[in-house]
């Protein structure tokens, strides 16, 4: 008989009230097997806490910057990890007028907010169209949402400037232009809303309506209580987006600093000479910007990790 095809050794027991075999590995067996899973279990969390720190060590190096002083040595600025000299500065800055960055703190939160409800609403109610209604071309919309959604979305950006221009909304009227295109082609992402609509049991959708309920009242009704982890899920992908893009808030407020957004404006303090005194400015608003999308995701984990799961079911 081959090595690798030898029976383990193993004790048989006879149980005669039970009526069944059982069997019982040795002792040396069992210590074996159980220091090989030590072993398999502490390789795995050496790994992930290496991993760990990769991932945890450029925020980290960010906040300790946003703490240090702007200090000179020999007309150039210190480098070194850990500040010698811990202070507020820096967060002192953004909170004055003339570093303008409490006006780009609120065009971020009001574009974000108003994304959000909007680009939910929109996506659940396309969602909730495609995975309970059958029409006549509802295969095709699919199809065709999915083949556009290969392309990337500043191919268009061209084309999408010059009709905000000539509608009034960059530079001065970037604000609404932002919102405009974040949230034109929102019902673009049901995917995952579907999928988890898919899971519902749709005898709930026909025993309301047999009742004589409204589609508007199954679905705000019914649906929407039952798809709490979804809609967590899909308000925080609608505020997250615009809160952290850079490329077509750059371009459409362009050259207008009061239109920019929180990403925008500090970009433009790292791209000014005088790198060396707005670095750790830049550093500080990185963790005011980064606060309020930590707290929410701390809140809601649960709620964003059934949602993309749930919706991970079918397609």
């Amino acid at each position: 008989m081959a090595k690798e095809d030898r029976i383990p050794e193993v004790d048989i027991v006879v149980d005669h009230k039970a009526g069944v075999i059982r069997e019982v590995h040795p002792p040396h067996k069992l210590r074996s097997r159980k220091g090989h899973e030590r072993r398999v279990n502490a390789s795995i969390y050496v790994v992930l806490t290496i991993i760990s720190i990769i991932w945890l060590a450029p925020f980290v190096f960010l906040v300790l910057q946003s703490f240090r002083s702007y200090i000179t040595e020999n007309g150039g600025m210190v480098s070194y990890l850990i500040p010698k000299q811990f202070s507020l500065d820096n967060y002192r800055f953004l909170f004055q007028p003339e570093s303008q960055y409490l006006r780009w703190y609120t065009n971020t939160l009001i574009i974000a907010l108003v994304c959000a409800v909007i680009q939910t609403i929109m996506v659940l109610s396309v969602s909730y169209v495609l995975s309970r209604m059958r029409f006549r071309g509802r295969r095709f919309i699919m199809n065709m949402i999915l083949v556009l959604g290969m392309f990337p979305g500043f191919l268009t950006m061209i084309a999408l400037y010059f009709l905000l221009k000539q509608l009034g909304l960059t530079q001065q009227g970037a604000i609404p232009g932002l919102i405009l295109i974040y949230v034109a082609s929102s019902g673009m992402g049901y995917y995952i809303s579907k999928g988890f609509f898919d899971t519902i049991p749709k005898s709930l959708d026909e025993s309301a309506r047999i009742d004589g309920a409204t589609r508007f009242y199954v679905f705000k009704r019914i649906i929407m209580p039952l798809s709490k982890p979804i809609v967590i899920y899909t308000i925080l992908m609608g505020f997250m987006g615009p809160w952290g893009d850079y490329v077509f808030a750059s371009y459409v407020a362009f050259g207008k600093s009061e239109s920019y957004n929180v990403a925008v404006g500090l970009f433009r303090w790292m791209n000014t000479r005088d790198l060396q005194g707005y670095f750790t400015r830049f550093c500080a608003g990185g963790v005011l910007v980064a606060i309020p999308i930590t707290i929410l995701f701390f809140i809601l984990q649960r709620y964003y990790v059934e949602g993309v799961t749930g919706g991970a079911v079918k397609g």
